[in-house]
């Protein structure tokens, strides 16, 4: 079996970021793992949580990749600009956040490495040290030049998609246009066929206004745009359903017969998910040449070090990565 090498990027450096890495590292994994972040930070973290760790520094891909050998972790050493203090954000270390993300991109792009996973970074300081930055969706996308990256949640059976991300609500409805509409739901049964296997993914798209617009009495985008895209995918022979009110779709009986929701907006579908499966959702990144994965959460700065940060969404962060590179879900 191919054993995929998977980075792990360390996030805000103040958060829990560092301390799920070094939990997740305890662990035995059908991938070999290599986490970038500070290889002091990280020694230090495994002190403070009070787990043994032997770090050994990444070397380069030369070598077959083997599996993860718990109480072991393979870092590609970043250093941070000024040391840390958990739970003490400094906008100085921006630039260090960056430039795991930017390393760990370039690796899956070139092919060192078959999957990358997120750990919580805080967008307000890297905001606040200069950089132009929404999220880690939007910044991939530019990196990887890819025109539309795609923001896919998933618990369990779960999983939804949006068609807008991190966008004012006052700006959605203007940006619900019929070509970001047909490119959304492509990008989605692509990659729902290429990354999940699923041959012909069922897809249900929610309206954006309540009762999906009550045959226009409560807005026209859906008469406007969505039924006309989705009339459009359906004759080309995609299962696009809808569309469909928000505040139904999410019953187990609407919902249990497709393989994703697809929502207008951030708020509309993601606090379902989080309702749902809060710790242990994944997010996907859909559209990009390469495969990430990553966190349902936040830096939970008050947590950090304590030893009472919450790592299941990093570890089914983890074991969809691996899952889907190739590899055997890990523990």
């Amino acid at each position: 079996m191919r054993i995929p090498r998977i980075i792990i990027t360390s996030g805000e450096p103040a958060g829990i970021g560092p301390d799920a890495c070094v939990l997740l590292s305890q662990s035995e994994w059908p991938a070999q793992l290599v986490v970038a972040g500070d290889a002091g930070l990280l020694a230090a973290t495994a002190h403070d949580l009070g787990v043994p760790l032997r770090i050994t520094a990444y070397e380069g891909s030369a070598p077959p990749a083997s599996p993860h050998v718990g109480g072991t972790l393979r870092v590609l050493h970043v250093p941070t600009a000024e040391p840390v203090v958990a739970g003490t954000l400094n906008p100085h270390n921006a630039a260090y956040v960056i430039e795991t993300l930017d390393r760990a991109c370039d690796g899956c792009m070139s092919g060192e490495f078959a999957a990358m996973v997120t750990a919580p970074v805080q967008k307000s300081t890297i905001m606040d040290a200069g950089f132009v930055f929404t999220g880690h969706t939007e910044y991939l996308a530019e990196r990887t030049h890819a025109p539309l990256p795609v923001m896919l949640l998933q618990s369990g059976a779960l999983r939804v998609a949006l068609v807008t991300t991190h966008l004012a609500l006052a700006d959605v409805p203007r940006a619900i246009t019929r070509e970001r509409l047909r490119a959304t739901l492509r990008i989605v049964q692509g990659d729902l066929q290429k990354h999940f296997g699923i041959a012909a993914p069922r897809i249900a798209v929610l309206g954006l206004n309540p009762h999906a617009g009550e045959s226009g009495h409560l807005g026209r985008e859906e008469i406007d745009v969505i039924e006309p895209v989705l009339r459009e995918l359906r004759a080309l022979g995609m299962d696009v359903r809808g569309p469909i009110p928000a505040d139904t779709a999410f019953a187990a009986q609407f919902h249990s017969d497709a393989d994703v929701i697809v929502a207008m907006y951030h708020d509309q579908g993601l606090p379902v998910v989080k309702h749902v499966g809060f710790g242990n959702a994944v997010n996907v990144t859909l559209g990009l040449p390469i495969l990430r994965t990553s966190v349902d959460h936040g830096t939970a700065l008050a947590l950090a070090r304590t030893g009472n940060a919450d790592i299941g969404s990093l570890r089914a962060a983890l074991d969809l990565a691996i899952d889907l590179s190739g590899g055997r879900a890990g523990p």
